[in-house]
């Protein structure tokens, strides 16, 4: 592994175990935090790293990726009856973290239509040759999402199972459509505006992008496994954006 990933690893577990030396990874000088709810620069982090109750806080990082100057990690942080799958982005800047983003959802109580939960699945990348291929394949596919152009979207997924970790989504394109058909249904449906950031190692690609999920403000982070250039695995969390009055620091969700 790394010394990013190792890094980061380090500094995830110390919302756990408050173990301030991981800090010394943060640039202090230039350190930008995302976290609409956490206060700007290293002294904002570091608070809320303290604010936790010791032990009260289990952080496990099931998947962790490494994209040019970019970590992306997916873990799960457990707190009494209550789990959130996260995504955390961070930024490095001559081997030193410099900014910060993350997207968190309350962990579903059910498997998904199909059985899966929101974490399981494969953790490991393969085929890193085929990084960049993979980013196009989703840059493609979001491109086509955001203009509307339907008639593409079989060939996506063709000659693969697409396994579907969203809780309120089967597997497969009929599950996918089902799925988004019965959420529209309920006042929810799930509209993509812009993607910010499309983040790779080998199969597995993390799109960043902004829409709407019914009529909430809606921060999406949807992480594919791609197989053979074809949509073959998705997990996601969806995170609503607050009122700009009520952001802790002023650099904005993305």
């Amino acid at each position: 592994m790394s010394p990013r990933k190792n890094q980061v690893l380090e500094l995830l577990k110390s919302f756990q175990t408050h173990d301030p030396a991981p800090l010394a990874f943060i640039n202090p000088q230039k350190y930008i935090e995302h976290n609409l709810s956490v206060a700007d620069g290293l002294a904002g982090l570091k608070a809320r790293i303290e604010t936790a109750p010791a032990g009260s806080l289990q952080v496990e990082t099931l998947r962790i990726f490494e994209d040019g100057e970019f970590v992306f990690a997916q873990s799960v942080y457990r707190s009494g009856d209550c789990a959130r799958v996260a995504f955390d982005i961070f930024r490095f800047e001559a081997g030193l973290i410099v900014e910060h983003w993350d997207n968190l959802q309350v962990q579903a109580p059910k498997a998904s239509p199909s059985g899966h939960s929101m974490i399981d699945g494969p953790t490991n990348a393969s085929e890193l040759d085929k990084t960049e291929a993979n980013k196009r394949v989703m840059q493609k596919y979001m491109d086509d999402l955001l203009a509307g152009r339907k008639e593409t979207f079989p060939t996506f997924f063709a000659g693969v199972r697409y396994i579907q970790h969203n809780p309120w989504v089967g597997d497969d394109l009929t599950g996918l459509i089902a799925g988004l058909t019965a959420l529209a249904k309920e006042g929810k449906a799930v509209k993509y505006d812009k993607v910010h950031r499309i983040l790779g190692e080998g199969d597995f690609v993390l799109v960043v992008a902004e829409g709407h999920f019914g009529p909430a403000l809606t921060s999406f982070y949807d992480l594919y496994r791609i197989d053979d250039g074809k949509l073959a695995e998705h997990w996601d969390t969806l995170e609503a954006i607050p009122p700009a009055s009520e952001w802790k620091n002023a650099n904005g969700k993305f």
